[in-house]
């Protein structure tokens, strides 16, 4: 076997494996409504302990690899980073409340409405060109977003399900315009060490949220079980920390194209989950629907 053979193999091997690794990441981040659903704290609390544990399982992890954990990046950058973590811990509660007052399915289709509000403030916020086809796609994922909500048909189910459904709804979309949010925030910053901003990030979400409990959490209140504790550490360490450091390991063995197509895993699994395990499934307009937002989202990507 010549050197060119030789390599060929080891970059396809690399392939396999990132390949493997960004799956398993999209399928970790796909039963995050299910596992929300069985923790009995609050979305604020719930999203700050969860900002702690990945933060500081990403932390052991570089440590344990031999890497070292340092700062080095310029300072308006790393205040960049602060602002689009107080922004992810913001989004994380508002995608709980979601999961709390509307189905899994729903609030994870709001959710991936995140391209289509790039796509319409991009070219306020980065100054890129709105296109026709991009227009035509934005259209497409709102008249799904009405498909999946079943909102227009709602006053059948009594005036309580549709106001507890629209609510859910808002703060779907409400997580999905914060992380267009840092989405473009991150756009606009310099080169930075992916691991070194997704811990900026994940302590921020937590930190920023430090204040809010305290004004708003009773926490003499809170009694968890070992199930509960068990539950609250998968979706802090697992879900989190693994989920990142599979999904920032998949990196360098992938095309941008394939990362961005393979992300689709997770809505596919949520939908799939809130079927088989809580029952939720969607109508025949909410599955025309979410075909809409989720090829409305791919096709953004292209």
């Amino acid at each position: 076997m010549n050197r060119t053979q030789e390599n060929r193999r080891t970059e396809n091997r690399t392939d396999r494996t990132s390949l493997a690794m960004l799956t398993a990441a999209m399928v970790i981040y796909g039963t995050i409504g299910i596992f929300r659903r069985s923790i009995p704290l609050s979305s604020g609390m719930l999203a700050c302990v969860r900002g702690l544990l990945g933060a500081a399982f990403l932390c052991l992890f570089i440590l344990a690899r031999g890497g070292r954990i340092r700062h080095g990046m310029a300072r308006a950058d790393f205040f960049r980073f602060v602002l689009s973590g107080a922004m992810i811990g913001v989004n994380w509660i508002l995608l709980f409340e979601a999961y709390n007052y509307t189905s899994v399915a729903v609030a994870t289709l709001c959710y991936y409405m995140q391209p289509v509000i790039v796509i319409l403030v991009s070219p306020f916020y980065l100054k890129e060109r709105l296109t026709a086809r991009k227009l035509l796609l934005a259209a497409a994922a709102v008249l799904g977003m009405v498909l999946v909500t079943g909102l227009p048909g709602a006053p059948e189910a009594g005036r309580q399900a549709a106001a507890g459904q629209l609510r859910g709804v808002l703060c779907g979309l409400g997580a999905a315009a914060l992380y267009a949010a840092v989405i473009m925030v991150n756009k606009k910053g310099g080169p930075a060490d992916p691991w070194e901003r997704t811990i900026i990030q994940l302590f921020s979400a937590a930190v920023v949220l430090i204040p809010y409990l305290a004004l708003t959490e009773d926490f003499s209140a809170i009694r968890l079980s070992g199930t509960d504790m068990a539950l609250v550490l998968i979706l802090g360490i697992v879900h989190t920390g693994i989920a990142y450091a599979l999904y920032f390991g998949s990196m360098g063995g992938l095309r941008a194209q394939t990362i961005a197509l393979f992300s689709y895993i997770d809505p596919v699994v949520a939908l799939i989950l809130s079927a088989a395990v809580l029952g939720e499934r969607l109508t025949a307009a909410g599955l025309a629907g979410a075909v809409l937002i989720l090829g409305a989202a791919v096709f953004s990507e292209a």
